[in-house]
């Protein structure tokens, strides 16, 4: 499958954007802030630049997971479970609301590996985001694709760190992940078709977005540490949450004082989420 899939490496797509203040103000209402509104100049949150450059397809062109049918810009894997499994950003520049952004995508790898329920598709894409100062952000975004599912048993979960030095309380109800879903115009029907997610893909509940997880990791942050700013930030998936049931985003400054680790862990102390944000000096 390497082989088959390897001509795509190297495709690009080009989009532009305007950092609108609307999408902003909905987001901190959605992570429960209470941030006065936003006005142009003012600067982006970390990961916030996800509400732009959202993707236009025609409900036609919808597919039967809701994401859009396979091909376009990213290669027609046919296995039928896709998610973002992580990321790496790295920040060169701020962006401010009001800014003309643009971003260029590239498709930087494809892997093929056999997880233990199957085969198992990995997807790097490369986008650079540049605004009016130059480069602003560069961000790897991993994407997995998963055979079937067959109702086998998930691998034994890797226990939560125990020694958080700030912590918060997530309850993510199906109200929740509609907003983000909204906010980021994602009509994958693993966040808000409950039949769909339990029926087809046999999981069981609703599935909390990666990048909401990522987001609220990112805003633990900002709540503990108002003033510094990210130079980096690398999060990973290690096992997915669900709606109904509480969970935890965590975190603690590394002992290099440079970096602080992040992590989301399950009611049953489970890791969901890692993250690790390295401070600008």
């Amino acid at each position: 499958m390497d082989r088959e899939w390897a001509t795509w490496i190297g495709r690009s797509d080009r989009s532009s954007d305007r950092i609108g203040a609307s999408p902003l103000a909905r987001l901190a209402a959605t992570l429960d802030r209470n941030d006065p509104p936003p006005r142009d100049g003012d600067p982006l949150p970390p990961l916030s630049h996800w509400l732009y450059f959202l993707p236009g397809y025609r409900e036609s062109d919808v597919g039967p997971d809701g994401h859009a049918r396979r091909g376009g810009f990213l290669p027609p894997i046919p296995l039928p479970r896709r998610m973002w499994a992580g990321g790496r950003l790295t920040f060169r520049a701020p962006l401010h609301v009001g800014d003309a952004v643009s971003r260029e995508s590239q498709i930087v790898d494809v892997v093929h590996k056999q997880g233990h329920s199957g085969p198992l598709v990995f997807v790097v894409v490369r986008h650079t985001i540049s605004g009016e100062r130059g480069v602003a952000i560069v961000e790897e975004h991993d994407i997995v694709y998963r055979s079937e599912a067959r109702g086998e048993r998930d691998a034994q979960p890797t226990p939560a760190p125990v020694d958080a030095a700030w912590s918060r309380e997530i309850h993510p109800d199906p109200v929740l992940l509609f907003r983000y879903s909204a906010l980021t115009f994602n009509s994958h029907r693993i966040h808000y078709d409950h039949r769909y997610v339990t029926e087809v893909e046999h999981y069981p509940g609703l599935v909390v977005h990666g990048p909401l997880i990522a987001t609220l990791l990112a805003d633990l942050l900002r709540r503990a540490l108002p003033h510094a700013h990210l130079a980096a930030f690398t999060f990973r998936a290690v096992s997915p949450l669900f709606d109904g049931e509480r969970f935890f985003v965590r975190g603690r400054p590394a002992h290099d004082g440079a970096s602080v680790h992040l992590w989301a862990e399950s009611v049953h102390e489970a890791l969901a989420m890692e993250a690790t944000a390295t401070l600008a000096s």
